[in-house]
């Protein structure tokens, strides 16, 4: 995962929804071009945040089985306000439909109580031994390291516990 757009879970529940926030600093580089004299969250990024917190209730969900989770498509997605910095985006995912392979989810986020963005997103999952079993140890690898970035970014209360195997 080249950026992480998720800074902290705040809702999980297993199969059903997800509410992640992103924190917007001046610290992200991207920010001095995009725009100069006008730093926003572009767009792209905003998107992203929304499929990697949706990722995180696939995976939170199927106990981490699959190591790798793509966006395969986004549908109304629709741009309503900046993200600017010192402003968080609050986003919330709930699933909307499963199949074998792919999840879709309603996604939206939130500024300060306004729509930001909105999506619906069909996103897929798998492991890469599936093509080629000479990468199971990747597959390994990739999960451990989700696995490790999860418990810094979800701290569930004390009285949820995590879907069974």
């Amino acid at each position: 995962m080249r950026f992480s757009l998720v800074d902290r879970i705040t809702s999980l529940e297993a199969d059903k929804s997800i509410t992640a926030v992103k924190n917007l600093t001046m610290a992200e580089e991207y920010l001095a071009d995009h725009f100069p004299g006008f730093p926003v969250m572009p767009g792209v990024l905003m998107l992203e945040t929304m499929v990697q917190a949706s990722a995180w209730l696939m995976r939170y969900t199927e106990n981490f089985e699959y190591s790798t989770i793509l966006l395969k498509q986004a549908r109304a997605l629709r741009f309503n306000n900046f993200v600017t910095p010192g402003k968080t985006l609050i986003v919330t995912s709930t699933v909307h439909k499963k199949s074998d392979r792919e999840w879709t989810f309603k996604a939206a986020g939130t500024v300060d109580g306004n729509s930001a963005v909105s999506a619906k997103l069909t996103i897929e999952r798998f492991n890469l031994s599936e093509n080629n079993e000479k990468m199971a140890k990747s597959d390994d690898l990739r999960i451990k390291a989700m696995k490790d970035m999860f418990d810094q970014i979800w701290t569930p209360p004390r009285s949820i516990k995590p879907p069974s195997t």
